[in-house]
């Protein structure tokens, strides 16, 4: 199907307006097609008589469509997705569309989910960006804003819900209030025998959904979910002066759902894995909390005020990544939120500004030239990036005034579509600093500014010079640690320094009398977005007392430098594991153990470290893990089920692991659920100590949709010839697999214990041929699963590197998959050439 380019969305613009959409669905007519009837109203502008426009639907079948109610030809009229209109004349045209639309089992358009747990039909709609025309056919850009009227004829014992409030009206029939106007992609339908907790806020119906074999789960969390949702609405009426501007506020949580949310006015749709039903760290609420605080902060930046088109993306990601951090935690228990940030999110961000897919927060007016480049910006950058930069923002502009240019652009454009020049302006209007030039340095520009400190001590008194690299302007902290005088392993606060670093100001100077601090942390607290080093004084400091630091955000900004010198060929990695080893087990914040270790494990010990020496890192942290349990936090149930979880996954040894398999539990850790029962059986997998017999032994005691994928990503492990075949053969091969079953078997396949078997198969070489033909075939979450997930990262070789280039040269690689293909590339080299730099191969 063609993409809508920017041109043609302005030029569509131009011509007319849209009114009112009354959108008829029926799902009852069988697994693999739903009934879909629209009727448009819409006004093509004076001065405009005679021009042609088109609608989009992407049908299994088109029956019939009418304008004006006379019949379109639609042998003539219909082509590659779109329904042309010609020769419309001046005024109000009403366009009717009927249609068979088929199901979808990757999570775009209408997708259509089985409970394996008890067989059960559930359905949800995803019309994300350019995917409203798989539901309904309309016009399908974001500044084309119209009243949405929804029904829906379904099982009668079904729920049905809808942007609006959904009424029964009938046996198996549905209605949805009228919305206010809305963006095409923002219309939600969810539907199916859903399990239900209702209440009422602020005179607002508030529901919480999710299907009944997960009813119990739900029950169990309602009221924390509750809890947030409530907290936190209500605390964007303290900050927004525009009331929340629809009729009802309800939250389902849906199967193999691609994103982490959506934020459909009203329905906002949640991957269903937010209902947990194993064991969590606290780490893991609190980011079902940011969560539930992003979606709803979209309610007034999204869907309130939306886009006008899809370079202004940031609009909305990035105002809801920060309000989302922020919200939570200011108005619920959950503490802490911008240390997650900072170790579970920011790097996301700083990987993708330092790789060749890197673009601005705001691109260009016309550089996002259609929907099909657009839908590659939602990136780090466009949230992590741009969270960071609106963080500092406040920092720089102050609170007060940052939130009343928000509330003046909110009040504007209300109903309406809005851009970043109007966001700028709005703050500019309430603030006598240049904002318009803080803009152009921090959203039209690409890369990481770095800071690097040098620090000189003389007679009685100590100086710093912050080297400024880039063009950006900064608000930071200076902090500075001293080692505790009875106690070297423990730092002291001496003082944080505020301090402003001009765009063009290549160089620092601070001088302060008395010694020198052991430790000079530059962005203590996180406030700017950059690259920061650490003087070799400081380095020495931390090396013998990080995990002495008394705060946990000064901890993660540690750890972050650290993770970015690795990274840039500056710190040897196994000079990063020491300190992993050193003060790891000593972390008392759940989210930076966890961040320290994915890192030192899937990234150092996986790709950097040199294969030989690849086991000695595992031990490292299997060592760590262990000492976790051991020592004081493993009182701590968070730090516990952290340690517990990574142990699992680089323990060597599959006769201790089989052991903990049949005690149910883990010496000094927890009672092995459902969750970490499929962990430890995917690592026995890969150490060839199961067999299928044992996966389908677990499958029969957890029939559910989690444990169908546990047993695909545990028997895509197997170290036999026979089940990579198999593995190989349901990826890309067949079309057989959802999305999410598709991501477990590709995560199964790849494991570094297993290269040799692998390279027998010639599966790194066979990937870049058979990836791109199911990209093409699929579509584009499938093409980023692929790209991502089935990508040969355990081969840090260089022939991969080489038949990659030689994969992107090819004419017929979708944008997705060469995106995720561009990406994936750039950090295999890097893997490269950090391995060599360590000494191996």
């Amino acid at each position: 199907m063609s993409a809508l380019t920017r041109d043609e969305a302005h030029t569509r613009a131009g011509i007319l307006e849209v009114e009112r959409y009354a959108v008829d669905l029926d799902v009852t007519l069988g697994a693999e097609v739903f009934g879909s009837a629209t009727t448009v109203r819409f006004r093509v502008k004076e001065g405009r008589d005679g021009a042609d426009s088109f609608a989009e639907v992407r049908p299994e079948e088109l029956l019939r469509a009418e304008l004006d109610g006379v019949p379109l030809d639609v042998a003539e009229a219909f082509g590659d997705g779109r329904l042309w209109l010609r020769g419309l004349a001046e005024g109000v045209h009403e366009l009717r569309v009927e249609a068979r639309m088929r199901y979808s089992r990757v999570g775009e358009g209408m997708h259509r989910f089985t409970d394996p747990a008890d067989g059960r039909v559930y359905l949800y709609s995803q019309c994300f960006l350019d995917d409203a025309p798989l539901v309904f056919a309309c016009f399908d850009q974001p500044d084309l804003k119209a009243v949405f009227e929804v029904s829906v004829t379904a099982p009668d014992e079904w729920t049905v819900l809808g942007n609006g409030i959904a009424r029964k009206v009938a046996e198996g029939r549905w209605e949805c209030a009228p919305t206010p106007p809305l963006s095409t992609y923002l219309v939600a339908v969810v539907a199916g025998p859903y399990h239900s907790v209702r209440t009422e806020h602020a005179g607002l119906p508030f529901g919480l959904h999710v299907r009944r074999s997960l009813g119990e789960f739900l029950d169990a969390d309602a009221e924390e979910l509750l809890d947030v949702t409530r907290r936190c609405f209500d605390r964007y009426h303290e900050l927004f002066e525009e009331p929340y501007p629809f009729d009802s506020y309800d939250q389902a949580f849906v199967p193999e759902f691609n994103a982490g949310a959506m934020e459909n006015p009203g329905l906002v749709t949640l991957r269903d894995e937010y209902v947990f039903r194993s064991a969590v760290t606290e780490l893991e609420r609190r980011t079902r909390g940011v969560t539930v605080a992003h979606e709803m902060a979209h309610m007034w930046f999204g869907d309130l005020v939306t886009l006008r088109w899809w370079d202004d993306i940031w609009l909305n990601e990035s105002f809801a990544e920060y309000a989302g951090y922020q919200t939570l935690g200011e108005a619920t228990r959950f503490s802490g939120t911008w240390t997650d940030f900072a170790v579970a999110r920011k790097g996301w961000g700083y990987d993708a500004d330092q790789g060749p897919s890197t673009h601005p927060v705001a691109p260009e007016p016309g550089s996002v030239t259609d929907t099909a480049s657009a839908l590659l910006n939602f990136d780090g950058i466009s949230y992590a990036k741009g969270a960071s930069a609106l963080r500092q923002l406040v920092a720089w502009l102050g609170e007060k005034d940052f939130l009343a240019g928000v509330n003046r652009h909110l009040s504007r454009h209300r109903f309406g579509n809005a851009t970043l020049a109007d966001f700028i302006d709005a703050l500019a209007g309430v603030s006598d600093r240049d904002v318009h030039g803080w803009a152009e340095r921090w959203l039209r520009t690409t890369g990481v500014d770095r800071l690097s400190p040098r620090v000189d001590e003389g007679s009685g008194q100590w100086s710093v010079a912050l080297r400024h690299e880039g063009g950006r302007p900064h608000r930071l902290g200076l902090g500075l640690y001293d080692v505790a005088p009875a106690d070297p392993a423990r730092l002291v606060l001496r003082e944080r320094l505020e301090r402003e670093v001009a765009a063009d100001e290549a160089e620092s100077v601070v001088v302060a009398e008395g010694p020198r601090p052991d430790l000079l942390l530059v962005n203590d607290g996180d406030l700017t977005y950059a690259k920061v080093r650490l003087d070799e004084v400081s380095w020495r400091t931390v090396r013998g007392a990080l995990s002495g630091l008394p705060d946990e955000l000064p901890r993660a900004v540690v750890w972050g430098a650290a993770r970015d010198m690795v990274r840039d060929g500056e710190l040897p990695p196994e000079e990063f594991l020491g300190a992993v080893r050193d003060h790891a087990a000593a972390e008392s914040e759940p989210a930076v153990l966890e961040s320290v270790l994915a890192f030192a494990h899937g990234t150092v010990a996986d790709r950097f470290v040199p294969a030989e020496r690849r086991g000695a890192a595992l031990e490292l942290l299997a060592g760590v893990c262990r000492e976790v349990l051991s020592g004081p936090g493993g009182e701590d149930a968070g730090l516990r089920l952290t340690a517990v979880r990574r142990l699992v996954d680089c323990a060597p040894d599959a006769g201790e692991l089989y052991g903990w398999w049949e005690a149910g539990s883990v010496p000094g850790g927890p009672v092995l659920d459902a969750e970490l029962r499929w962990r430890l059986l995917l690592r026995l997998s890969v150490l060839g100590a199961v067999g299928a017999a044992e996966i389908d032994a677990e499958l029969a005691a957890d029939p559910s949709a989690k444990g169908r994928e546990g047993a695909a990503r545990c028997r895509a492990a197997l170290p036999e010839a026979s089940a990579k075949a198999a593995a190989w053969e349901a990826m890309f091969a067949s079309d057989a697999l959802s999305n999410y079953l598709l991501r477990a078997t590709a995560q199964g396949f790849w494991q570094p214990e297993q290269r040799g078997l692998l390279a027998e198969g010639g599966y790194a070489e066979r990937y870049f041929e058979d990836a791109v033909p199911v990209a093409a075939r699929r579509g584009a979450a499938v093409a980023s699963i692929l790209g991502r997930v089935a990508f040969p990262r355990t081969a840090v070789e260089e022939r991969v590197l080489r038949r990659g280039a030689e994969c992107l040269e090819r004419g017929d690689v979708t944008p997705t998959l060469r995106r995720e293909l561009t990406d994936a590339l750039d950090d295999l080299g890097r893997a490269l050439r950090v391995r060599t730099a360590a000494g191996g191969v």
